[in-house]
C-alpha cells in the first residue's frame, strides 16, 4: 500500500484515484465509483465526491493507497 500526500486536510475520492494512479482520469474515476468498484475503509463507496482525510484508505482493483499528511 502506498501512501499518497495531500496539499489540504481532505481531498475528494475521485480526485484521490487520480492522484494515486488508481486511474488514468477524471471520466474513469466517475465510471468505476458509480460501478461500485471503489472500496474506501473496506467498504463499498459510490460517491465520487466523498471527502478523504489522511489514514484513509482506498483501494481498487487489486491497490491500495492511503490518504497521508502533506
Amino acid at each position: 500500500m502506498d501512501d499518497v500526500p495531500i496539499r489540504d486536510e481532505t481531498i475528494r475520492l475521485g480526485q484521490f484515484l487520480k492522484l494515486a494512479g488508481l486511474i488514468d482520469t477524471g471520466s474513469d474515476a466517475k465510471s468505476v465509483i458509480a460501478e461500485g468498484l471503489v472500496r474506501v475503509n473496506d467498504e463499498v463507496d459510490t460517491r465520487r465526491g466523498r471527502q478523504l482525510q489522511p489514514g484513509d484508505v482506498v483501494s481498487f482493483a487489486g491497490r491500495a493507497a492511503r490518504v497521508a499528511r502533506p
